[in-house]
């Protein structure tokens, strides 16, 4: 196991090269259920955390309220892939939706982006369809491709 000093950048750096992520949440009867989200996060040198941009919906409330647990994995075709382990919690107050939104708008692409293009979130960050999802892992692992082709690299774990 590597410390979050040396996993977290290597896993931001890897993350928002992918960009999307499967997002598994686990409903009401125990059941995984998994959808495609945009993470963004960041590393301050101390703490990785994350944010999905994300419709406050009636199922994915649900799953969370009962277990605010999701696991995230990122797959690229050159075999890369990283993940995350996190816990959950609702950004739904005014202003942290606006710094989610703010977020997202000023990050560099590949992973930053408007919001406004979503059409359920034409109303902007206060639109009762944008919430922020804040991510707080505990466990993290990167995974080069290079590492299962053969080709050398790490695998890293925290």
């Amino acid at each position: 196991m590597a410390d979050l000093a040396t996993v977290a950048p290597a896993f931001v750096e890897m993350a928002h090269r992918i960009v999307w992520a499967s997002v598994a949440t686990v409903d009401p009867q125990g059941r995984p259920r998994s959808r495609v989200l945009h993470p963004l996060w960041t590393w301050d040198g101390t703490a990785l955390t994350g944010v999905i941009a994300t419709g406050p919906t009636r199922v994915k409330r649900a799953h969370l309220e009962r277990t605010p647990f999701v696991s995230i994995n990122y797959w690229s075709p050159d075999q890369d892939t990283c993940s995350a382990e996190c816990r959950t919690s609702w950004i739904l107050d005014d202003e942290g939706r606006q710094a989610v939104w703010q977020a997202f708008a000023e990050a560099p692409a590949p992973v930053g982006y408007d919001p406004a293009i979503i059409p359920d979130w034409a109303g902007g960050a206060l639109s009762p369809a944008f919430a922020g999802l804040r991510l707080e892992p505990w466990r993290v692992r990167v995974f080069p491709g290079t590492v299962l082709l053969g080709q050398g690299g790490d695998v890293l774990s925290w």
